[in-house]
């Protein structure tokens, strides 16, 4: 009997050593680093921020700064119950209007919502509780008639439900009345750079690539919807001068982008070199 077994063992481990090792992870241009071109400290800067044409706006949990851009000099300021915002992750300018991300992270069952202010006033208009998600809203952004949406994912250990972890990251497309309509996958090679977080922020470029970041690396990966399938395609990375968290693209200045440095809590306006788009 022991003869038996010790035969099938070895049987696996032959078997096991003979089977081809998992592909390398296809190569992914990385393109000059991003130029820095001002840089401005607020004290919200600490999740994500947004910009319109004369302002921009750095935000933390439940806190959202207004700043002029020229100057750097804060003209506004809005601070909300924790209990009631206990995590808003990144805002976008929409026409009048700055359009939140929130969710109840670190809780679980994780819940999100959308939270609304005016760009004026900074004064909160209104709040949409989406239905359940597979994951905690992170960025949402308009492209057209839909919504789309980042859906983190952590371990459990990190603030996720069990049983998921970073690679359960998802881009959700949304109707005008957020209702999904479609879900994709990030490619492995983000992903291990998500990890072991997720990803933090999202926006389309003018140049329909879709352009996210993760939660500490100082890295803009661009992506495209594939062809076919579920999984996004990884096209280049860009080093920029801040780590991680949501950014958002200056639609009045082609390739320049707002992000932040959450440790020295710095807001920073760079250049993003162009993309090759095949």
């Amino acid at each position: 009997m022991r003869m038996w077994l010790l035969a099938g063992v070895l049987a696996t481990v032959a078997a096991s050593a003979q089977e081809p090792a998992a592909a390398p992870l296809p190569a992914v241009p990385q393109l000059a680093p991003a130029t820095v071109v001002a840089r401005w400290t607020a004290e919200e800067a600490r999740q994500g921020v947004a910009v319109d044409a004369r302002y921009f706006y750095p935000m933390s949990n439940n806190r959202i700064g207004k700043y002029d851009k020229a100057t750097g000099k804060r003209v506004a300021q809005w601070e909300g119950p924790r209990a009631l915002y206990p995590h808003m992750n990144s805002c976008i300018v929409v026409a009048r209007e700055l359009v939140c991300a929130a969710s109840n992270y670190p809780r679980v069952p994780m819940a999100s919502a959308v939270e609304i202010f005016d760009t004026a006033t900074l004064k909160h208009l209104r709040s949409v509780a989406l239905p359940p998600l597979p994951g905690s809203l992170t960025w949402i952004e308009r492209r057209g008639n839909d919504w789309w949406a980042g859906l983190a994912n952590y371990p459990a250990d990190h603030g996720g439900e069990a049983g998921h972890d970073h690679r359960w990251t998802t881009l959700v497309r949304l109707d005008a009345e957020f209702r999904p309509t479609g879900s994709w996958h990030f490619p492995d090679s983000v992903l291990a750079q998500f990890a072991p977080m997720s990803n933090s922020g999202g926006s389309w470029g003018d140049d329909g690539l879709l352009y996210v970041t993760g939660h500490d690396r100082p890295e803009l990966y661009a992506l495209r919807l594939p062809e076919a399938g579920t999984v996004l395609e990884h096209v280049a990375t860009i080093p920029l001068p801040t780590g991680g968290q949501a950014f958002a693209w200056d639609r009045a200045r082609p390739r320049i982008l707002w992000s932040l440095d959450r440790q020295t809590r710095n807001v920073v306006e760079s250049r993003i070199p162009p993309v090759a788009v095949r």
